[in-house]
């Protein structure tokens, strides 16, 4: 399921002539396109679906959609490890190495591993 999803923006910067942010999202932080938005400040709230802040949010309404979504497991859906939920659907456990990265996948073998 993909959602659009508040979050508050933490800092501003411009990268290769687009604007861009660095927003939270209930404690998961991630890079976001500011550009269908272009006036959205450092402290506001957006709603953003795929990377792009698509309308400003106001606080309480953000606060309250993140509180729903947490509640139903909605945040961790969307922003959980890609990993863990790929290893999941395949019916095995991903190991982590040491970046975080999975090392191994337990339960296949080497070449299904590589497919």
């Amino acid at each position: 399921m993909c959602l659009a999803v508040p979050g508050k923006v933490l800092d501003i910067e411009e990268r290769d002539g687009t604007r861009m942010a660095t927003v939270d999202f209930g404690g998961v932080v991630k890079e976001v396109c500011l550009e269908y938005v272009p006036d959205l400040k450092v402290g506001e709230y957006a709603i953003v679906h795929v990377g792009f802040a698509l309308q400003r949010l106001d606080e309480e309404s953000a606060r309250q959609t993140l509180a729903l979504f947490e509640e139903l497991g909605l945040l961790q859906e969307e922003f959980g490890d890609p990993w863990e939920a790929a290893a999941a659907q395949g019916g095995q456990q991903a190991v982590p190495g040491a970046d975080g990265a999975p090392a191994a996948v337990v339960g296949t073998t080497a070449r299904e591993a590589r497919q």
